[in-house]
């Protein structure tokens, strides 16, 4: 190329071989730039990359990142669903446990009445097995009601409680118990108020009949009735008696339910709250015909 531009340049005439030069150098030009045109404006070729790189940064990192954040959530979902797995295995493990210790009742379905075979066979707990239970779990015997009043660090009063009503025309004793005792006959009587709301009876509460007994209220008692013995079990403060005759209704005066359930019902119910506690080791129990109740004493 460079050749036959020195032979054309030779050739021309002197006065047109400074016009020819410029137009060979153009030329020259031209062709280079043809050839290599990044290299013909070096600074603009720098700058377009510089502004190519600063947009494409931006999405190769995004490229590069997306599979990375994939690949975490990825880890991430899997670390739940092995935690949410251990749970659940955890679950499966314990709720068998607490199906057992503490079961629930379904108050859609009710359950049956049954109530004992027979309340002498259930409750046979006479004096002498419940005398020496009195004596071991009560505190000494009380002389009169003032000293009832000052021994409250060992007897507890129990005339008021949502879970049974005391009998108002209880005369012959005090609504005090040992602690012990006190807790029996809350157990018991919320115990009722359980078995009557998954039987769908209509709710009612137990009615005391008798509880702590002095001295003084024995030596009254004796007067009226023969039977009652000088060792009973109500001077210690753990006995006390639960009415199967007579019982408190929940309703109020003017609801329908009201009366829609038979004393019996309420007694065989009763009986199967008593009879689990005393098979529970909580308590002796005594059958009482005459006297309408039940002889409870704390173990």
């Amino acid at each position: 190329m460079q050749r036959f531009l020195r032979d054309y340049m030779l050739k021309l005439p002197k006065k047109d071989l400074f016009v020819k030069a410029v137009v060979a150098v153009v030329a020259l030009l031209f062709i280079i730039r043809l050839c290599f045109p990044v290299m013909g404006d070096g600074a603009t070729a720098r700058g377009e990359a510089a502004a190519q790189d600063s947009v494409a940064a931006p999405l190769r990192e995004a490229a590069v990142q997306e599979p990375v954040a994939e690949e975490a959530a990825a880890e991430e979902a899997a670390a739940q669903d092995s935690v949410y797995s251990a749970a659940g295995s955890a679950r499966q493990s314990v709720l068998p446990h607490l199906a057992f210790s503490a079961p629930s009742f379904d108050f859609s379905r009710r359950h049956r009445i049954r109530g004992v075979v027979s309340y002498r066979a259930a409750f046979p707990d006479v004096q002498d097995v419940q005398f020496p239970a009195a004596v071991a779990n009560g505190v000494p015997p009380v002389a009169n009601r003032a000293e009832a009043e000052g021994r409250k660090r060992d007897l507890l009063f129990v005339g008021v409680n949502p879970y049974y009503e005391m009998d108002p025309g209880m005369n012959r004793s005090i609504p005090y118990l040992v602690p012990k005792a006190s807790l029996l006959l809350q157990h018991i009587g919320r115990r009722f108020l359980d078995s009557l709301a998954v039987k769908g009876v209509p709710l009612h509460k137990i009615i005391v009949t008798s509880v702590l007994r002095t001295e003084d209220d024995v030596r009254r008692l004796k007067r009226v009735n023969g039977n009652v013995s000088e060792q009973s079990c109500h001077r210690f403060g753990t006995t006390f008696d639960i009415s199967y005759n007579r019982y408190h209704t929940v309703c109020p005066p003017d609801d329908p339910q009201r009366r829609a359930v038979r004393s019996d019902s309420l007694k065989y119910i009763l009986c199967e709250v008593l009879r689990d506690a005393r098979q529970e080791g909580r308590c002796y129990v005594k059958y009482e015909v005459k006297q309408g109740c039940f002889h409870v004493t704390v173990r």
